[in-house]
């Protein structure tokens, strides 16, 4: 019995990577299975090798379009995508860049959305009762989202395909967005991440620290300028840049990423570093850099960045989450923006409360702005509706109260608690997801589809000592060696515990995709399409020397 999710007694296995009213029959056909017994040389195959509910005679990818209907036993049946691939058909075929093959030599396959519910069997005729609209088809459509090369008509006309389910139909907007605007922009907008402007030089450059501040009684700031007669690049406000710091010339660098907080300049560059009880770099950077040492420091990236438009803009930060809110904060006050704009910040108390007067005085220049501070234990000498606005801590509760607009962009930066329960709180009230921007300083969100969650360990070197080149994971605090025993970079990050980002694991959904900071890779397989520029794809990669990553 074809149902409306499902057939029965043949249901999806992980309901939260497949599955779902657009995806409830997965149909394969026998003269691709001859095809990749040839291709593979291969005879061991038996019904059911690819993962699908119907094993079909003819309905070729190359025939059959999105939006044709069929009658098949007692149920009817409409087509609405190509297959996503992943990881899984290469465990069940034995051959790991299975999901990278289907897609490359365009037999994917395809889903059915069940329209009339009915029984199916064996030897039933599959009868075409309607044609989609424009005609696009499988493989057509597939080619469009994976392929190099995403032509806007083919793009439009896909999109004029009712059938299309929601998740192809944004990946394709995406891509349309990109073809319209003419930005130039690399990589496929359609599968990876936010993609920032690649880097203005590729590694790391010597810049000179022209001043060091004391923000507050654990924030300390430093001023950086060029060591030579090079500007700098201005990074987009919200960026951040990597340090390459070298406590002990026996031991190996420490990486850190921190936020710009000064207003965008091609003169200087400013990050705030908070000092932490057990924090190497910032005790490092308290106590013995000073003003005219050089510091070896990347190109800013990022694509946590202030977005243009006439929205509201509400800044919601704690702790030295500030730092990338001050610097859209910077950048809203140099244009005089006309936006409502909100500053809402938490912290401690008065003497861990950096920029303060930075920020009112901001503030005062953008007419119609407002503020609110929560300090979670004031001091004794700190003055309510002065120097904070109330006790407590910064939450969804409190925007709700405040009633901030609703219609507006938030940019969202702090600890990792905070920021999870705010965004899960103002998704509750209504916010869009899509309006709820954030910043994580440390290693982010792990995606591992159909694998069984555990208790999250943290980053760590491998069990084996290796003697490759150095593996520098930035945001986990983390270098280690590279060994042959790892067969991409993705292998050596698991490994590690390094939170990661995965589906196919052979180059083709660009989930993985991921900043390089410094070095070169190898692919093993190529990519079926690259990454953006300055960004690499860890599932299928290996370094060529000593790198550095966004990870």
């Amino acid at each position: 019995m074809a149902r409306r999710l499902n057939v029965d007694g043949d249901g999806q296995g992980d309901l939260a990577g497949h599955g779902g009213e657009h995806r409830a029959v997965f149909v394969y056909q026998i003269e691709s299975y001859r095809y990749w017994q040839h291709r593979l040389d291969r005879n061991d195959f038996e019904y059911g090798q690819f993962g699908e509910n119907f094993t079909v005679e003819g309905l070729a990818d190359t025939e059959v379009c999105i939006g044709d209907q069929y009658q098949i036993g007692g149920a009817r049946f409409e087509v609405t995508q190509p297959r996503v691939t992943c990881y899984r058909v290469g465990i069940r075929m034995n051959v790991p860049d299975m999901a990278a093959l289907l897609v490359s030599h365009g037999r994917p396959g395809f889903y059915l959305r069940v329209m009339q519910e009915g029984e199916v069997g064996a030897d039933d005729d599959i009868m075409k009762v309607k044609a989609g609209p424009e005609q696009v088809t499988v493989a057509e459509i597939n080619a469009l989202l994976y392929l190099p090369g995403h032509p806007a008509s083919g793009l439009e006309r896909a999109l004029r395909i009712p059938a299309l389910s929601a998740g192809w139909r944004s990946s394709l907007e995406a891509l349309l967005d990109r073809e319209r605007r003419g930005s130039g922009t690399t990589g496929n907008p359609g599968l990876g991440p936010p993609v920032s402007p690649p880097g203005a030089w590729q590694g790391f450059r010597p810049l000179r620290v022209a001043r060091k501040l004391y923000e507050s009684s654990n924030v300390i700031s430093l001023v950086l300028e060029p060591a030579d007669d090079r500007p700098l690049s201005a990074a987009l406000a919200g960026q951040f840049i990597v340090l390459r710091l070298m406590p002990r010339q026996d031991e190996s660098a420490l990486l850190r990423s921190y936020s710009l907080s000064g207003e965008p300049s091609q003169d200087v560059y400013r990050i705030s570093v908070k000092r932490e009880s057990h924090g190497a770099a910032g005790a490092y950077i308290d106590a013995r850099v000073l003003a005219g040492d050089i510091l070896d420091v990347s190109a800013p990236r990022g694509s946590f960045t202030l977005q243009r438009g006439e929205r509201p803009v509400i800044l919601v930060s704690a702790g030295i989450g500030a730092t990338p809110l001050l610097a859209m904060l910077h950048v809203l006050a140099a244009e005089q923006a006309r936006r409502e704009i909100w500053w809402i910040h938490g912290a401690r108390n008065g003497g861990e409360h950096p920029f303060a007067a930075e920020v009112r005085e901001l503030l005062r220049i953008l007419p119609g702005s407002r503020s609110h501070i929560c300090y979670s234990a004031p001091a004794p000498n700190d003055r309510p509706t002065i120097d904070f606005d109330r006790k407590g801590r910064v939450g969804a509760h409190l925007l709700e109260e405040l009633s901030v607009p609703r219609d507006a962009d938030f940019y969202i930066c702090g600890p990792d608690v905070f920021m999870t329960d705010l965004v899960s709180g103002l998704a509750g009230w209504g916010i869009a997801r899509d309006r709820l921007h954030t910043e994580n300083f440390g290693s982010g969100q792990s995606m591992t589809p159909g694998i069984a969650a555990v208790a999250r360990r943290p980053p760590h070197p491998p069990s084996q000592a290796m003697d490759g080149p150095l593996v520098s994971f930035t945001r986990s605090n983390l270098a280690v060696r590279w060994g042959p025993i790892f067969r991409s970079l993705l292998e050596l990050a698991e490994a590690c515990d390094v939170p990661v980002r995965w589906s196919c694991r052979s180059g083709v959904c660009h989930n993985c995709e991921t900043g390089l900071i410094s070095g070169s890779v190898t692919y093993r397989p190529e990519p079926v399409e690259p990454p953006a520029e300055g960004n690499l794809l860890i599932c299928c990669s290996q370094p060529q020397g000593d790198i550095s990553l966004d990870l």
